[in-house]
């Protein structure tokens, strides 16, 4: 991705980066309906949004895309930002290019979230982006919860709901030696990465066997039963039981290993 100097036609190598002092009074003339000074605002914090898109370099999606998502997310903290507010525009502008950003994820997402839960989640980051302009700062749950008439609980349902997932590998520090992941951080001498995948993996086995078979499974395994005393409660007999469960043992194992 750093290696890429040209990005939607533009040279990123060329990018300039916009005095704060020059930021404000163009966005004071942009607020007037100046379109050259918008146009500068925009071009001169390209750069900030080249920055953002980089956290995102490893979801696979394509270099251009991203900035141009980055880039609508930029557009509107220009025409929303409150020049009247002590807050430097960059401090504004970030998380509403993140956001844009990470909305454009989660529509192009492979993970399906109920129509509804989605529904009330951009709902949700409506409400936020207009507390974000209103207030110039981050809302909490319960402000959002507030203007919205909405419980606490179902505002943070229907976000956690549309979160991007993150794999257990996935760096969070890295300096002068190893980095130290996702993993590191959650697991403890029992619940290690071992047995979570290997828990992972059997649940995903588990689903490739029929209904029948897995009934069987659970009544010999978890319920302890004999396969005679399964037969007689699922109406075969215990040869067929006895197939049935060697059966789904094989696939198992052909899976796991």
């Amino acid at each position: 991705m750093l290696a890429k100097v040209e990005i939607c036609g533009v040279n990123t190598s060329k990018l300039t980066v916009l005095p704060s002092a020059e930021i404000l009074e163009l966005l004071n003339r942009s607020k007037t309906g100046d379109k050259e000074a918008r146009e500068k605002l925009i071009s001169g914090n390209l750069r900030l949004v080249l920055s953002i898109i980089q956290r995102f370099s490893n979801r696979g999606e394509s270099i251009d895309d991203l900035f141009q998502v980055g880039c609508i997310g930029l557009i509107k903290s220009i025409d929303n930002f409150d020049t009247s507010q002590n807050v430097k525009f960059s401090t504004y502008a970030v998380p509403m290019i993140i956001g844009e950003i990470r909305r454009y994820l989660r529509d192009n997402s492979s993970i399906r979230v109920s129509r509804s839960v989605r529904d009330t989640a951009y709902k949700v980051l409506q409400a936020k982006e207009k507390l974000l302009a209103d207030n110039q700062r981050e809302p909490s749950i319960e402000e959002i919860a507030k203007a919205m008439d909405m419980p606490v609980e179902d505002i943070a349902l229907a976000l956690d709901a549309i979160l991007d997932p993150v794999s257990l590998h996935e760096p969070v520090y890295s300096e002068g030696g190893d980095a130290i992941l996702i993993m590191d951080q959650v697991r403890d001498t029992k619940n290690n990465d071992e047995n979570w995948l290997e828990r992972i993996s059997l649940k995903e086995a588990l689903t490739r066997l029929t209904d029948k078979e897995r009934n069987i499974l659970a009544k010999r395994f978890f319920d302890g039963k004999t396969q005679m005393e399964v037969a007689g409660e699922v109406g075969i007999s215990q040869a067929q039981v006895s197939r049935l469960e060697k059966n789904a043992i094989g696939q198992i194992k052909k899976y796991l290993f």
